[in-house]
């Protein structure tokens, strides 16, 4: 048998654009297996030349899924660049508006994108596994998911105006107060929303037995991780201090300024990809390897510190003795637990009397020539970093993306599973499906981080040593 390559083109049931090739020895075993994101971003130089009070609503276009985080990080670059910071009230709103963002993104992965798998199996024939055959057999399931992804929809609409790419988050804060009525109206929808989040918990708590070979391979490696906690190293979303904390639940950074990020975090770029490839700059690239996102974010935290979460917090920290959590698969078990603190978050920040006040916004001109903001986006954390003249002139951009912190595990995680799955001699959907489920895992935006025009049906192609094409298996 001679060496072959799979394409599996695009990945089906993820945001964005990308293929996945899998090298195949003359035994038919896996040797190598690489994600490639194949659409260019562009956005670093698209905003050079513009006045930094654009930045917000202009990065926000990086993105319709996670708009929210994109003006959240790039306001707090501007603030910055301005040298102030928010009223409290601001603040909050800010962190309630991106809470809106985290419980909508993890709600579209859980139900749409990831729980057919869940309930068909990762063998089910592909024409079961989607959203639509869900409604069919699993209305209620369904429903939930509309119904909790609405919710966070709903927030960002109250509070910002629109669903997708609000212009309501400004530098300084947010561009004004909300009334008692917004208020009520989302307070009176969190009893359901916390309903729902509790069923899908308990669903998938109970369903993990039957995916003990996927959480075994899905990515399940030792790596480092990072994220943003708070002052007493709780769960932080919106504003604190990177830590770093390696496999063995040690932590090699603490209380580091997001400001300071270069010195603690490089990228590299690699010929088959768009994506950059952001690495631990001590241990050097690529043994730097760190994930972001949920299951970083609950590792690298002492606590939720709402009540519900932390309930459930106590089991997910004891998976695995105290230690960190290295199956990817628990990405899902992670962002479930999150969208029960983020509706608790909600309900907190809404009551506390500061948050309807009026002053909501600080103002001033330019007073410093570079600015960094960071916040944790639905996948994990987002550095906005802006450079300016004294005329507020955009003249530097630099953004790693949730996603692109998380490339090297992808890779590694892509490689793993089809080593344990993918057999050269006997290719079923089944194990390919797989392959494209453990980057779901991620629920990479790869719209953040690449932009496409229109849609293709899935195909997997089949090359010779040579790159001929030897065989073509359509996924319409």
């Amino acid at each position: 048998m001679q060496k072959r390559t799979l394409i599996i083109d695009p990945v089906t049931r993820i945001e964005g654009h990308a293929k996945i090739t899998i090298d195949l020895n003359e035994q038919g075993k896996v040797d190598d297996a690489r994600i490639h994101v194949t659409q260019y971003r562009g956005f670093e130089k698209i905003c050079e030349g513009r006045p930094y009070t654009e930045m917000p609503a202009l990065t926000a276009r990086t993105c319709g899924i996670c708009p929210v985080s994109h003006a959240i990080s790039s306001t707090k670059a501007c603030d910055n660049l301005l040298a102030v910071r928010p009223p409290k009230a601001g603040r909050n709103l800010r962190r309630i508006i991106n809470l809106g963002q985290i419980v909508q993104s993890h709600a579209l992965n859980f139900y749409h994108l990831s729980s057919p798998d869940f309930i068909y199996g990762f063998d089910a024939p592909k024409e079961d596994r989607n959203i639509f055959n869900m409604i069919k057999t699993h209305p209620d399931m369904a429903k939930d998911g509309i119904k909790l992804r609405a919710f966070g929809q709903k927030i960002i609409e109250e509070l910002g105006g629109k669903r997708i790419h609000p212009t309501w988050i400004v530098p300084g804060g947010v561009s004004h107060q909300i009334s008692i009525e917004q208020k009520e109206n989302i307070l009176r929808q969190i009893p359901e929303a916390m309903e729902i989040a509790q069923r899908a918990l308990k669903y998938f708590t109970q369903s993990l037995h039957k995916f003990q070979k996927e959480i075994a391979s899905f990515a399940s490696f030792p790596s480092l991780f990072m994220g943003i906690v708070n002052k007493k190293g709780n769960l932080e979303h919106y504003d604190g201090f990177l830590r770093f904390m390696d496999a063995e639940g040690n932590i090699l950074e603490d209380g580091v300024d997001p400001r300071f990020y270069k010195e603690y975090i490089g990228e590299a770029v690699e010929d088959d990809s768009y994506l950059k490839s952001p690495y631990y700059k001590p241990l050097g690239y690529p043994q730097g390897m760190y994930r972001v996102g949920p299951l970083a974010r609950l590792n690298i935290a002492n606590a939720c510190a709402t009540p519900l979460a932390d309930k459930e917090f106590e089991i997910f920290k004891n998976i695995n003795n105290g230690k960190p959590v290295l199956n990817s698969f628990y990405y899902h078990y992670a962002r479930l637990i999150e969208i029960i603190y983020a509706i608790e978050r909600i309900e907190e920040l809404l009551l506390e009397p500061e948050t309807m006040s009026d002053n909501v916004r600080a103002h001033a001109s330019i007073n410093r020539n570079r600015g960094v903001g960071c916040s944790e986006a639905p996948r994990g954390t987002l550095f906005h970093d802006y450079e300016a003249t004294n005329d507020g002139v955009i003249t530097g951009v630099n953004l790693i993306i949730a996603t692109g912190n998380n490339n090297l595990a992808m890779n590694a995680g892509v490689k793993q599973v089809a080593q344990a799955f993918v057999d050269g001699n006997n290719i079923t959907d089944g194990a390919l499906n797989r392959v494209e489920a453990v980057i779901r895992c991620f629920d990479p935006c790869l719209s953040c981080s690449t932009h496409a025009l229109g849609i293709v049906s899935s195909k997997i192609e089949i090359r010779d040593h040579t790159k001929k094409v030897i065989e073509i298996i359509s996924r319409s």
